[in-house]
């Protein structure tokens, strides 16, 4: 399990519990049209929406002791993004995501899934790792695809605005019924 008080890092990043003060950066990056370009209705319109992800993100390392971490380069301080394991029905990790603009087609995906993947292992090693992604995310699908994770599932994303979008649903290993319904419920 990993330590919810000390940071993981990567190469390049410092990957940490979210907290109270990241407050207003992970506004700004779940408020940036830019990074909703495929799912426009889950941009956050404001300040209680991000303090309420930040909050489950913190229940889910008091109960699980891990969960999403703020990732930072090391070298700079700078937010990078966010992204991590969530344990989800207690029967699969989902496997998060959601870089700023500027950290796009860096890498820095990869150092996080990879991370991510090695404390999820740690932490409960018969779980699978699950991307749960619209299929019109290019980037999203590349980054699952690159860290060795392959669709398990494909059709209609419920309750998605938008009729004809696609959900995919990736992992490190076949699921079973009750973990995909986890997902498509």
């Amino acid at each position: 399990m990993t330590d919810a008080t000390s940071p993981t890092l990567t190469e390049r990043l410092t990957l940490a519990r979210p907290s109270e003060h990241d407050l207003p950066e992970l506004h700004d990056l779940h408020a940036d049209p830019a990074v909703w370009t495929h799912l426009p209705s889950a941009r956050h319109t404001s300040l209680e929406e991000t303090r309420e992800l930040i909050g489950r993100y913190q229940n889910g390392w008091d109960t699980n002791g891990l969960d999403v971490w703020v990732a930072r380069d090391t070298a700079t301080g700078s937010l990078v993004g966010i992204g991590g394991p969530s344990l989800r029905g207690g029967v699969a990790w989902n496997l998060y995501y959601r870089l700023a603009p500027a950290a796009w087609g860096r890498g820095y995906a990869q150092e996080l899934i990879s991370a991510a993947r090695a404390a999820a292992s740690a932490s409960a090693p018969d779980l699978p790792v699950v991307a749960f992604l619209l299929e019109h995310n290019e980037g999203s699908r590349r980054a699952a695809e690159r860290a060795g994770l392959e669709v398990v599932w494909r059709g209609p994303d419920a309750g998605n605005p938008d009729p004809d979008a696609v959900r995919l649903v990736f992992a490190d290993r076949p699921l079973t019924d009750e973990a995909l319904r986890v997902f498509l419920n």
